[in-house]
């Protein structure tokens, strides 16, 4: 076995970082490819300067090792400064705004017409034209006042 990896050299460390990569494409997991590019690093250290086998497999080692709080490090999820805090809370994002009804409100429900969505409203009988503020929200459905 160690006749095999000192004749190969450093192509051995190239092979073994490719297959590890493909082995990543067909089975992904994130883990397979830390190890092929540690292989691969060994492989063009190798081909710079000329080391043991022994110090090789030393190098995998520590750079296989040196990969996981690196992995660790990238995959932590950023804060991201633009998210919209409303995202999925659509309700939400409307509390405060004005708007115009498009059409009544009759004793106290009726519908409004935000975007392209139609929201129930409850509030006074409010005739069409008016401009009404959110004033709380329920699920789907908003409170208004006039504005």
């Amino acid at each position: 076995m160690t006749d095999m990896l000192v004749s190969l050299g450093t192509w051995n460390w190239l092979i073994f970082g490719f297959v590890l990569m493909a082995l990543e494409v067909l089975a992904p997991g994130i883990f397979l490819l830390w190890l092929g590019l540690a292989a691969l690093l060994v492989g063009l250290i190798s081909f710079a300067v000329t080391t043991s086998w022994q110090l090789q497999l030393v190098m995998f080692a520590v750079f296989a090792a040196a990969a996981v709080p690196v992995w660790r490090r990238l995959a932590r999820p950023q804060p991201d400064a633009g998210a919209s805090p409303f995202l999925n809370k659509r309700a939400e994002a409307l509390l405060g705004r004005e708007f115009t009804l498009e059409k009544p409100i009759i004793d106290g429900s009726g519908t409004m017409r935000i975007g392209d969505t139609v929201w129930r409203v409850a509030g006074p009988d409010t005739p069409a034209g008016t401009r009404v503020k959110v004033v709380q929200v329920d699920g789907a459905n908003l409170t208004v006042a006039a504005a």
